[in-house]
C-alpha cells in the first residue's frame, strides 16, 4: 500500500529529487509511446481498428496500475503433480457455464414462417484424406502427403506458454464478429435469426468472452478483442482484423497464440439449417472445427504453416481426447486467414448458424479447457 506520510515541502529554488525526475521522464516516455501508436493507427489502420487502439490504451493503463501493486507470486506446481494427461489447473476449473447462458425462446414464440433445424453429429473422418490425430483427425485438402503431415504433427509446439504470467500470452478476436446464433430452444429459427448482429451479448463476442475467461481462469493471461471487423462492411473484414492483431502484437510481443473465433453456416438444399451437436457431461454443445492454412507457394504465403499445423494437432488431440465427439476433423487447406502473423494462429468454427447461442457458449468453454490442457502440457489423448 502507498504511504500516507505527507511529502516534505520543497524550498523555492530546490532541485527536483532524482526519483521525481525519473518518474516525470517515465511518464513522458509512456505518453509519447501511446501517441505514436494512436497516430500510426489513424494513418494506416482501417476504421474498426482505430477502436482497438483506444481499447489497447485502456488495457495498458490498467496493466501499469496493476503492476504498481506487488502481489505474492503464485506457487509453482511441481511436475510430479501432473499425473493426469489434463493439467490440475484445468481439472480444478470451477467456473459454471450457467453464468453465461441466456434465456431462449419457447414454442409460443415460433412464427408461422419458421425455418427447420436439423441436428447432426459430424464424426471423425477415415480414408486417404484423413490423418489420425489422437482421438481426432485432420482432413488433408492439400498436396502434402499423409506421411509428411503425420510426421509434422508428432513434433512439439514451436512456442511455450508462460503460466500465470503478467504478460498476455493469448489473443482471442473475431474477423466476423457480427456472426450470431439462433435464440430458439426448439428446432426452428425465425427469419433473420442466426445471421448477423452488432449486439455483443449474442454474437461471436459472447462466445469469445467465455473462451477468454476460461483461459484466464486456467492461469493463461488472455486478451479478448471485441472489434466488429465486419461492420459496417463485410468486405475487407480480414484486412481490418489483420490491422487489429498487428496492433496487439506490437504492444504485447508476449502474445504467442491468436485465435480467430467464428461460427460455420451449413444448410440443406431446401434451406433447412444443420446444427453440429454433441453431448458432453449431460449437456448439449455445438461441435467445433479448427481450420489451419497451408502455403501453396503462390497465392497463399504461410512460411510457418508447419508450426501452426502442430498447434492445430495439439489442440485437436486435447479436445477430442477430453470430450469424445466434440470436434469435427481439422480442416487443413490452402487458406490464409492472417495465419502468418504468429506460429500459434488458428481459426476455429464454434458450431454454426443452426446452433442456439447456449450450445455455442458451452462449446466455447469446452474448447478453451481443451486448449488450456494442450498449452499447459496435457495431451488429453
Amino acid at each position: 500500500m502507498r504511504s500516507r506520510t505527507p511529502l516534505p515541502t520543497r524550498q523555492p529554488g530546490q532541485l527536483l529529487p532524482f526519483t521525481e525526475a525519473a518518474a516525470l521522464f517515465a511518464a513522458l516516455c509512456i505518453f509519447a509511446r501511446s501517441a505514436v501508436l494512436v497516430l500510426a493507427a489513424l494513418l494506416a489502420a482501417p476504421i474498426p481498428a482505430v477502436q482497438t487502439v483506444i481499447a489497447l490504451g485502456q488495457q495498458a493503463a490498467q496493466a501499469q496500475q496493476a503492476a504498481s501493486v506487488q502481489a505474492d507470486p503464485a506457487p509453482e506446481s511441481a511436475p510430479e503433480a501432473a499425473a493426469s494427461s489434463v493439467p490440475q489447473t484445468v481439472q480444478a476449473l470451477t467456473g459454471s457455464i450457467e453464468d453465461y447462458l441466456v434465456p431462449l425462446l419457447g414454442e409460443d414464440a415460433r412464427p408461422a414462417d419458421a425455418g427447420t433445424i436439423l441436428e447432426k453429429n459430424y464424426p471423425q473422418g477415415s480414408g486417404e484424406k484423413y490423418i489420425p490425430c489422437g482421438a481426432g483427425s485432420i482432413k488433408n485438402n492439400t498436396r502434402q502427403t499423409a506421411a509428411d503431415i503425420a510426421a509434422e504433427i508428432a513434433n512439439p509446439l514451436s512456442f511455450a506458454i508462460e503460466p500465470n504470467s503478467p504478460d498476455p500470452q493469448v489473443l482471442v478476436m473475431h474477423t466476423h464478429a457480427t456472426e450470431d446464433y439462433r435464440l430458439s430452444a426448439g428446432l426452428w429459427f425465425s427469419p433473420g435469426d442466426g445471421a448477423r448482429s452488432t449486439d455483443r451479448s449474442i454474437n461471436m463476442c459472447a462466445v469469445g468472452r467465455v473462451v477468454a475467461d476460461t483461459l484466464n481462469a486456467a492461469g493463461i493471461n488472455t486478451l479478448h478483442d471485441e472489434t466488429l471487423n465486419d461492420y459496417p462492411s463485410y468486405t475487407g473484414s480480414y484486412a481490418n482484423s489483420r490491422a487489429v492483431v498487428q496492433q496487439y502484437l506490437a504492444q504485447y510481443p508476449s502474445i504467442k497464440v491468436v485465435l480467430d473465433v467464428h461460427r460455420d453456416a451449413i444448410e440443406s438444399e431446401s434451406g433447412s439449417r444443420y446444427a453440429p451437436v454433441c453431448t458432453v457431461e449431460g449437456r448439449q454443445a455445438a461441435q467445433v472445427m479448427i481450420i489451419c492454412g497451408c502455403d501453396n507457394g503462390t497465392t497463399v504465403q504461410l512460411p510457418n504453416w508447419r508450426q501452426n499445423l502442430r498447434f492445430a494437432a495439439a489442440w485437436e488431440r486435447s479436445m477430442e481426447g477430453m470430450y469424445p465427439g466434440f470436434t469435427r476433423p481439422v480442416l487443413f487447406s490452402y487458406r490464409f486467414y492472417n495465419q502468418d502473423l504468429t506460429t500459434g494462429s488458428l481459426l476455429i468454427e464454434i458450431g454454426g448458424h443452426g446452433n442456439n447461442l447456449n450450445e455455442a457458449l458451452y462449446a466455447g468453454q469446452l474448447a478453451a479447457k481443451g486448449l488450456a490442457a494442450a498449452l499447459l502440457g496435457g495431451s488429453g489423448a
